[in-house]
């Protein structure tokens, strides 16, 4: 028990020390306390402590040696957790490193696209199965917070040089070049970092409410009062179950707050991924699949509204356009963002003219794909501002896929996953919301029907 040799990775003798030596002392005077009685300073204890002979301290030693096991088995269990937590830490940076090509031939992906890929699939990783308001178990956040900081770290080394005078001990001034955090990331990183606290801290909110979950699948067909009746299309994902009154109002109140906070989170988010998004190169891929004209990127319905009159509503588009699902506006999407590229190239073009009147005639056609290209920049922000949960464009998932910007990847993908966080938290308040309504409705229901019959008989 004493030999620490069998247990792998402990080389110091502190549990020899702590515990083995100091039993050994205890029973070695127990045994020869009878004849040592008068020479001890304290011999009234020591004759008492004698007195308890072989079995109690045995009994001591059992359970000091009990104790010591329980420690030493409590520390070869952290170790090993540390030892797999570093095994999985350098298996990631591996691949990093590697760009995802396990083979090392040098056929992967360059390193922005990998820590892009990184962050989404920590984030798959530690949110992909929650699907209600509750906090993440201590396990998750601490994976999260802990391979996040890794992946973010690598901003403190993206810098610029900028010129700054420096003075020289004879009071003259020089200019120096000098090293400064990039101003993307400077202005992107903290406000990202505070969005996250912010959407980690609605979760932890919910630890105790009104409210809990339960898993349609363990639900028997039987059942049919609910409150809640989540469509066929997610019949997997748990319903939220609220009592028969309904929740209280300050809980309501509470839940309607945190969408708001949510809600507002999920803006943000979006409209710093779209500014990092439309930052990045076009691809030159994307480019060679444009079409030739942009009324026939949209289309002669989407066309003819967009050129036609002063005066444009994307509303009022979308409305006549009657867009019922998802994959259809991702498809309206990405041919009007084809269009808009098609005539802001068109209005960037520089032609050598020799007459007046084609200067004209050139700077009238300009302003007209200036202005088709500002509608179709204002229908895409309707448009996706209707479908928050809208997946990427064709052109947003090139851009991802061929840049090369370590920081714009970092940003791109760490506003992404708060964005999706963000848009999840809202749907699950508003399954939570509209179950209260729903109990609320039957509760005064019952109560009418309660009412009624009490009062029926004494007509």
């Amino acid at each position: 028990m004493g030999d620490s040799s069998a247990f792998p990775g402990f080389h110091n003798h502190s549990y020899d020390r702590d515990y083995a030596r100091p039993l050994f002392r205890v029973a070695s005077f127990s045994e020869s306390s009878d004849g040592h009685n008068a020479a001890s300073p304290r011999g009234r204890s020591m004759g008492r402590m004698a007195s308890f002979k072989v079995a109690p301290t045995s009994r001591l030693s059992q359970a000091m040696s009990k104790l010591s096991m329980k420690k030493l088995q409590k520390a070869v269990e952290e170790k090993s957790m540390e030892d797999e937590e570093m095994e999985l830490m350098k298996e990631k940076y591996t691949k990093l490193l590697l760009g995802e090509d396990m083979s090392g031939g040098g056929k992967g992906v360059c390193t922005a696209v990998a820590i892009s890929n990184a962050i989404t699939n920590l984030y798959a990783t530690v949110f992909g199965t929650c699907h209600r308001l509750q906090s993440l178990s201590p396990e998750k956040k601490s994976k999260w917070n802990r391979e996040m900081d890794c992946l973010l770290s690598i901003c403190e080394y993206i810098v610029e040089f900028a010129p700054i005078v420096q003075a020289r001990p004879d009071g003259s001034t020089h200019d120096v070049m000098a090293t400064s955090p990039r101003s993307d990331i400077l202005m992107n990183l903290p406000a990202l970092e505070k969005l996250e606290t912010m959407l980690l801290g609605i979760l932890d909110s919910f630890d105790k409410a009104e409210f809990w979950y339960e898993d349609q699948r363990k639900q028997s067909f039987s059942e049919t009062k609910k409150s809640f009746k989540r469509n066929e299309d997610k019949w997997w994902l748990p319903e939220p179950c609220v009592p028969e009154s309904g929740l209280s109002d300050s809980v309501h109140r509470e839940l309607q707050h945190k969408r708001d906070q949510a809600s507002q989170i999920h803006k943000m988010a979006m409209e710093i991924n779209n500014a990092i998004l439309s930052e990045m190169q076009i691809p030159l891929s994307y480019i060679e699949t444009l079409p030739k004209t942009g009324k026939v990127g949209t289309g002669d319905v989407i066309y003819r509204y967009m050129s036609s009159g002063d005066q444009f509503s994307p509303d009022h588009l979308l409305d006549f356009l009657n867009l019922t699902s998802e994959h259809e506006a991702l498809e309206i999407a990405d041919r009007v963002e084809a269009a808009m590229y098609v005539w802001r190239r068109k209005a960037n073009m520089t032609h050598v003219v020799t007459k007046w009147e084609n200067v004209t005639e050139l700077n009238a056609d300009g302003d007209k794909n200036l202005i088709l290209a500002s509608r179709a920049r204002s229908l895409l922000l309707c448009l996706k501002q209707r479908f928050p949960g809208l997946s990427q464009t064709t052109l947003d998932t090139s851009k991802i896929q061929y840049n090369k910007d370590i920081g714009q990847a970092i940003l791109e993908s760490y506003s992404r996953v708060l964005e999706s966080l963000a848009y999840n938290i809202v749907s699950w308040i508003d399954d939570v919301l509209l179950a209260d309504e729903n109990a609320k409705q039957g509760n005064n229901t019952r109560i009418q029907k309660q009412v009624f019959s009490q009062v029926s008989p004494q007509r």
